[in-house]
């Protein structure tokens, strides 16, 4: 969205291992530390931001998984063990290695090179692997989780835990993983043909542009499709759309006129014009539908 302050520590580690240790170092100092992935999904307040932020750009790696490896040994290896045995054959154990700071359209890009499907539907989402998995990123073609085959975690108090899918139980814009912090994924793909995975990634991705404003500024859908009960399956764009929600503005804060779900930033916004004009959209569609829409992009203040 670019907007928001400054951080007063910003720590960049370049493995999962010192994510870790910057994690625990945090927190013997009595400091609870921010994760800042790819910042897709993510308004920050204007000003200083107290406390210290660990960003995973320096974690933006992804290997072949080595061959006769299970998922459970795959996320033991380190950068040399990956790139010494990695295999050739596009065919032979289709998994990728992936640690938090993979952005989404790499993952996307290399999986459709090899001709490896199940990720096609989130060609032209934004973002980082971690923040992926967290939330389960995607949309009406697919979601993260679809080929997440196992995770590996920093829970709060410093655990680092493996877990399977099983273990998580994802759902709609949540990878069931509580407060815990994405290190790495291992993600399983079907063998294809690679002109037809690179073809629907195309197709997706042109479709995401007619109806999204994916090359402006933005912070992703601003609110979650509400209960179909409650809306009449409305999603939460069109509740927006259907009270006249497009074009409002605050400042250089617009929503937007290809998709309502959107508040872009036509250039000078602040994050204060950004938080009020989600609330004057969210007052809008409750009194004209009576439907509370909740937020599905995370706040910093």
């Amino acid at each position: 969205m670019r907007v928001g302050g400054r951080v007063e520590w910003l720590l960049e580690p370049t493995t999962p291992a010192e994510l870790v240790a910057a994690f625990q170092a945090c927190r013997e100092r009595g400091i609870a530390p921010r994760i800042l992935g790819g910042g897709a999904n993510l308004l920050i307040d204007d000003g200083l931001l107290a406390g210290a932020v660990l960003t995973t750009s320096r974690l933006n790696k992804l290997f072949r998984a080595p061959l006769e490896t299970s998922a459970a040994e795959a996320l033991d290896g380190d950068e040399n063990d990956y790139s010494r045995v990695a295999p050739p054959e596009r065919d032979r154990n289709p998994r990728f290695v992936a640690w938090a700071g993979s952005t989404l359209p790499s993952v996307v890009r290399a999986a459709s090179d090899l001709g490896w499907s199940g990720l096609e539907g989130l060609a032209g989402v934004p973002g980082n692997l971690g923040g992926g998995v967290a939330m389960n990123a995607g949309g009406r073609w697919g979601d993260m989780w679809d080929v997440v085959e196992r995770v590996r975690v920093l829970d709060p108090d410093g655990t680092v835990r493996d877990l399977t899918r099983a273990e998580c139980s994802p759902r709609y814009r949540d990878g069931g993983l509580g407060a815990s912090i994405v290190l790495g994924a291992v993600l399983a793909f079907r063998v294809d043909d690679p002109p037809k995975v690179r073809e629907r990634v195309r197709d997706y991705l042109l479709e995401k542009r007619r109806i999204q404003p994916v090359t402006e500024w933005s912070a992703g859908c601003i609110f979650k499709n509400p209960p179909a009960e409650k809306s009449n399956g409305r999603s939460a764009g069109r509740l927006i759309d259907e009270a006249g929600g497009k074009g409002r503005s605050r400042g250089d804060a617009v929503v937007s006129e290809l998709h309502a779900n959107f508040i872009v930033n036509r250039g000078a916004a602040t994050a204060a014009d950004v938080f009020t004009l989600i609330e004057d959209v969210r007052d809008l569609v409750r009194q004209n539908t009576g439907v509370e829409l909740e937020t599905e992009v995370k706040v910093w203040r």
